[in-house]
C-alpha cells in the first residue's frame, strides 16, 4: 500500500507522488468516495503541457461531473489508459492503480502542496 503520508494533496482532493522530476497524480479516496461510482475519465494526451491550477481533465461519476485540475504544471509523460478503459479503479483503488498521469515537472513547482496532516485537517479528519 502507499504510503499516504509520503504524499503531497490539493485541496482540490488530488494526491502526487513525487519521483525525481516526474510526478504520478491521482484524486484521493475522499474525493472518490465523494464522486460515487466514476464512469468516464478523460485525461490529457501524453506529450501535452498542463498548467498549475487549470481544468486538464474530468471524471464523471453517477452522481456528477468533476473537473480535474492539473496541481503543478508541467509536461505529460504518461496516461494511465487502464483507468480510461476501465474507471471503477479509481473507486477500487485511488492510490494506487486509480493513479491518472504522469507529468514532468520542476521540483520547486511542488512549493506550497499540502502534506497529509493539513489535507486531513482540510477535510475536518473524514479520511
Amino acid at each position: 500500500m502507499t504510503d499516504l503520508d509520503n504524499l503531497k494533496y490539493t485541496a482540490e482532493h488530488e494526491w502526487i507522488a513525487v519521483d525525481g522530476e516526474v510526478v504520478t497524480i491521482g484524486i484521493t479516496d475522499y474525493a472518490a468516495d465523494k464522486l460515487g461510482d466514476v464512469v468516464y475519465v478523460d485525461l490529457p494526451a501524453a506529450g501535452s503541457s498542463v498548467t498549475g491550477g487549470d481544468v486538464c481533465g474530468e471524471i464523471e461519476s453517477t452522481k456528477s461531473v468533476g473537473e480535474l485540475y492539473a496541481p503543478v504544471s508541467g509536461e505529460i509523460v504518461e496516461v494511465n489508459d487502464a483507468v480510461v478503459g476501465d474507471p471503477s479503479i479509481v473507486n477500487s483503488d485511488p492510490f494506487g492503480d486509480g493513479w491518472l498521469v504522469k507529468l514532468r515537472v520542476d521540483a520547486s513547482a511542488l512549493d506550497g502542496l499540502l502534506d497529509r496532516a493539513a489535507y486531513v485537517a482540510l477535510t475536518e479528519g473524514d479520511k
